[in-house]
């Protein structure tokens, strides 16, 4: 992946916030902001998977004129709410100085959930294509995440099952978070995931924290193995495509049940470097 600062952002353009609403509920530690942006008149054009840059005007440290940040995009390329739209999540983030051990809050995040309607911000892109959707509905689709990691995942399934349509393959979503309110649209105070619940093809399966209010360790390895011989299963098939998103402690976490449900570290690794070669495995990890 390249740097931050290897983005071309000469494309700027300004898009205008149409709403912002928390995602989580109020008891949740996690601020986390569903955010619809007007793109109309812009030269943006995305597919599902991309990523937009946004540009927090300074001045900032160091003398920067521009703090950048990009974020994965939570809609479909078709239009949202009547409107020509997308979609950001957004955690409002602190971080502590690695120098002086003061809390600080993130910029770009904090900018962002800070956002009003009618307020515009600057932004960039579309880059990459981390997850692309396969040209066969009889693919079966594996996704697994963490964090605002699902928020691609939210514009993949809403395009699978609202594009695309009459997907006959297997789509199983495993999504993990320390508090069940933490899980992004998942919980009682949003749930977008439910729309698709009757869709025969469509299972999602939650981890949790064994103890969410001491240990921040999320059971998503345990939640994969205990469906393991499915999980297997779909990878036996040459029409499976796999799909990791959010932290990077995801891939770890993967890897961990994996190799227990293959039998080996050995036997998971020739199996994960066969998807990969067979360009079925696609990561976007943070």
């Amino acid at each position: 992946m390249a740097r931050l600062e290897e983005y071309d952002i000469s494309n700027a353009f300004t898009a205008t916030v149409v709403s912002s609403e928390r995602i989580t509920p109020p008891e949740s530690k996690e601020e986390v902001r569903h955010i619809d942006l007007d793109i109309t008149g812009t030269p943006l054009d995305f597919v599902e998977g991309q990523s937009v840059a946004v540009m927090i005007p300074g001045p900032h440290e160091f003398g920067n004129k521009d703090h950048v940040r990009l974020y994965s995009i939570a809609s479909t390329r078709k239009e949202e709410r009547g409107q020509n739209m997308i979609s950001l999540c957004v955690r409002r983030c602190r971080y502590i100085d690695d120098f002086s051990g003061e809390e600080r809050p993130g910029i770009a995040s904090n900018y962002i959930c800070n956002l009003k309607e009618g307020d515009t911000l600057q932004m960039a892109g579309p880059y990459g294509s981390a997850f692309v959707v396969p040209g066969d509905t009889t693919c079966n689709i594996l996704m697994i995440g963490l964090g605002t990691g699902i928020a691609p995942f939210r514009a993949f399934v809403k395009h699978i099952y609202e594009s695309v349509g009459g997907w006959k393959g297997k789509v199983r979503l495993f999504f993990g978070a320390q508090h069940g309110f933490d899980l992004i649209y998942m919980n009682d105070e949003r749930n977008d995931f439910a729309l698709y619940y009757d869709q025969k093809t469509f299972q999602a399966f939650q981890a949790l924290s064994a103890r969410p209010f001491v240990d921040p360790n999320v059971a998503l390895d345990k939640a994969i193995e205990a469906n393991g011989d499915e999980v297997w299963g779909m990878l036996q098939d040459p029409k499976t495509y796999v799909y990791l998103g959010g932290l990077e402690k995801v891939g770890a976490l993967f890897d961990k049940a994996m190799a227990k449900i293959a039998g080996s570290d050995l036997q998971w690794e020739q199996k994960k470097n066969e998807l990969k070669g067979a360009k079925r495995w696609f990561e976007l990890l943070y």
